[in-house]
């Protein structure tokens, strides 16, 4: 008897992560040939030779003897209690330990706050570009995404009218992420403002991903959420994984603020969601306390001089003058979200694909992060100067390419390189 495909759950329908996708699959098969590749797809500061503060490593390792067993569902509470500490010193008040949930990186703490808000066909407002998560995460919770423009002509910077024109009656919640994945956009006060006002007038939930609130440069003014919301519920998030180096750890926080007293509902639920998986990683929990009272070594790295600030320099001098990239400079975060312009029937995951093969760099391409067009792709600042260097060599020695081979014969090149690649993932 011949047995029939397993069927898998409809819900993962149009469901994309691309940042680990096909590419990264087809990366990992020619490094295990020998290839050498340089991957700048994923923000993992590990990749590149960073490692987490030595503090944090010793108070993990002192609390051992104590993190054998299940913890609170909420997290332990110094963790928490320093969760709530920081947000104090920033001056969100009410906010207290019973507020605040820790999770297995901000990602489960991303789907565990939409399951507990969402029902069928609920909308979430959610940037474009956005970090995918979001958007997979809002349809696997049976929510629907909509995407509210961050336009690369107004520096990736959204526009609160534009915000204001998607909000209907199914509206609950609007997504903002500060400093910004992919863009490295870090917004302006007065845009905040007028988003929290959107939010306040319409009974909308603030969901605030700032788990790069650490990683400014030149000077660029972070301005948590949570410090302009009133008369509203703002859950922020954010975590060990890129301030402190520690992706592995798998360690995220959410504090819940504003208005609690109609967020009662929303509290339960969440409790009763973190319950259901028991609790998040006990000993990365003990790095918490460490790291946020610590020694704050993300701004040698963002300043002059340090390594962040110096490799994302290179990407500046790199696509300044360059005839055919086109580059916001990035205020935050670990990333540049580079656009191509002047290259006829230019294709951004074509673009990738060939990088990939041929230069054997490996980037994410733009239309990974749920934007309408295709000329833009996002690299990770991570890898030291020279790294970077060597990656933009490469890069535009492939652009020349393009502009001096001819369009038919690019396009029936890059249909080969696809077709290539689908047959040996299949």
């Amino acid at each position: 008897m011949q047995s029939s495909p397993i069927r898998t759950s409809d819900s993962l329908r149009n469901v994309r992560y691309e940042i680990r996708g096909n590419l990264a699959r087809r990366a990992l098969e020619l490094s295990r040939k020998g290839y050498e590749i340089i991957s700048l797809n994923i923000g993992n500061p590990a990749l590149f030779g960073f490692r987490t503060p030595e503090t944090m490593r010793l108070a993990m390792i002192e609390n051992f003897g104590v993190s054998e067993g299940y913890c609170h569902q909420k997290g332990i509470f110094p963790a928490r209690e320093a969760v709530v500490m920081q947000q104090q010193e920033r001056g969100v008040h009410g906010v207290t330990a019973e507020e605040v949930f820790i999770g297995n990186g901000v990602s489960e703490l991303i789907d565990l706050s939409l399951r507990a808000l969402l029902n069928e066909g609920d909308e979430v407002l959610v940037p474009s570009p956005d970090y995918p998560l979001w958007t997979a995460a809002v349809k696997l919770n049976r929510g629907e995404p909509i995407h509210y423009p961050c336009k690369p002509e107004n520096d990736f910077v959204p526009d609160p009218e534009d915000i204001a024109r998607l909000i209907t009656p199914r509206t609950r919640a609007i997504v903002v992420v500060n400093p910004n994945n992919p863009t490295g956009a870090v917004y302006p006060r007065a845009v905040l403002e007028s988003i929290v006002s959107l939010a306040e007038r319409h009974g909308l939930m603030l969901l605030s991903d700032e788990i790069y609130d650490h990683i400014t440069y030149d000077g660029a003014e972070f301005v948590p959420l949570a410090t302009l919301v009133e008369d509203t519920v703002c859950v922020t998030m954010s975590g060990l994984s890129k301030v402190y180096r520690a992706c592995g750890y798998r360690v995220g926080w959410a504090a819940v603020s504003g208005k609690l007293r109609i967020a009662q509902d929303f509290l339960s639920a969440l409790e009763l969601l973190a319950s259901l998986r028991l609790c998040s990683n006990v000993p990365g929990q003990w790095a918490v306390q460490t790291a946020l009272g610590g020694y704050q070594s993300i701004r040698e790295l963002t300043a002059p001089g340090g390594r962040l600030y110096e490799s994302r320099r290179v990407i500046l001098e790199s696509t300044e003058d360059h005839p055919h990239l086109r580059l916001v400079a990035p205020q935050g975060a670990l990333y540049g979200f580079i656009g191509v312009e002047g290259i006829p029937h230019f294709d951004d995951e074509a673009f990738a694909l060939d990088l990939l093969e041929r230069k054997h760099v490996l980037v994410a391409p733009g239309i990974s992060f749920n934007v309408p067009y295709h000329n833009h792709f996002r690299i990770t600042n991570l890898p030291d100067a020279a790294t970077m260097a060597v990656v933009f060599k490469r890069m535009h020695e492939l652009l020349e390419e393009y502009v001096t081979g001819t369009p038919a014969s690019l396009q029936a090149q890059r249909a080969e390189y696809a077709s290539s690649l689908q047959s040996k993932l299949s």
